[in-house]
């Protein structure tokens, strides 16, 4: 008697273990498919953060591209008008040094 209990005990616990079997591999399943979702939610992020970060890269060239071509057109804008005021001195000392070579000193 005590083997046929011990028998009918020991398939009790074997069903047990046996029953839960099925139910961890669909939870294996599961956790795998969660481990790809999320694996693809990542890298669909990262290439989304990649893509903003170069589009910022090539604002920032363009916008620095922009500002040196001011920065030259300023420049350019101030020797010109340097040029022309060293120009103008130079006349107006000729002109000077002209009419006061021209005028006759008075004894």
């Amino acid at each position: 008697m005590k083997n046929v209990i011990a028998a009918l005990i020991a398939t009790v616990f074997a069903t047990a273990a046996f029953a839960q079997t099925p139910a961890a591999k669909v939870e294996a399943k599961h956790t795998a498919a969660v481990v790809k979702a999320d694996a693809a939610e990542v890298k669909a992020v990262a290439k989304a953060d990649t893509k903003v970060a170069a589009a910022d890269a090539k604002a920032e060239v363009a916008t620095a591209k922009t500002d040196a071509k001011v920065a030259k057109a300023h420049a350019k804008h101030k020797a010109s008008k340097a040029k022309a005021k060293a120009k103008h001195k130079a006349k107006t000392e000729v002109a000077n040094a002209e009419a006061a070579a021209a005028t006759p000193v008075a004894k």
